[in-house]
């Protein structure tokens, strides 16, 4: 193995593919709250669901986790899906959204170089819903390396985005 090598710097996650115990209640979560379209269904077992039209972020399906239980906290598996929005009102969009429907937060944050939301969707598998500031805002070390943190999330500065 070449010990130099380095991805490139465009590459990004495409999608995530979870499995889930029952196929509409991660929809109504997905869509219905966070506001994911579905682009195609595979009967009852599956949904290939995006933002703006992409053929899909997220897979959910059923093929081996239909009324199963949810995968235990203390092993190895995905820890969460983080999902981007584009600018910080869209971020204080999706918290009200969230808030309205009475579903639960987990957390909230401000790491330096974002701010974040955190919940957990019916399946128990980790959400972090966030926005990157701008990247000369970033906190620096002295060596230029990021400083990133974890700091109370200024709800209300947030909610001020939306006036």
């Amino acid at each position: 193995m070449n010990e130099t090598y380095k991805i490139p710097a465009q590459t990004r996650i495409g999608h995530v593919h979870l499995k889930v115990t029952d196929l509409q209640r991660s929809m109504d979560f997905y869509c219905g709250i966070l506001g994911f379209e579905v682009i195609t269904m595979y009967g009852d077992q599956a949904a290939f669901i995006s933002a703006g039209g992409y053929h899909h972020h997220i897979g959910l399906n059923t093929w081996q986790s239909k009324d199963g239980p949810p995968a235990p906290k203390n092993s190895a598996g995905l820890f969460h899906t983080a999902i981007l929005y584009p600018t910080r009102k869209d971020l204080a969009q999706a918290f009200v959204r969230v808030q309205e429907a009475s579903y639960p937060f987990t957390g909230a944050a401000d790491h330096g170089v974002s701010e974040a939301l955190y919940l957990d969707d019916p399946d128990k598998n980790g959400v972090e819903l966030y926005w990157d500031r701008p990247k000369e805002q970033w906190p620096r070390e002295e060596d230029g390396s990021i400083a990133m943190f974890t700091k109370r999330l200024d709800i209300e500065g947030l909610l001020k985005e939306l006036k």
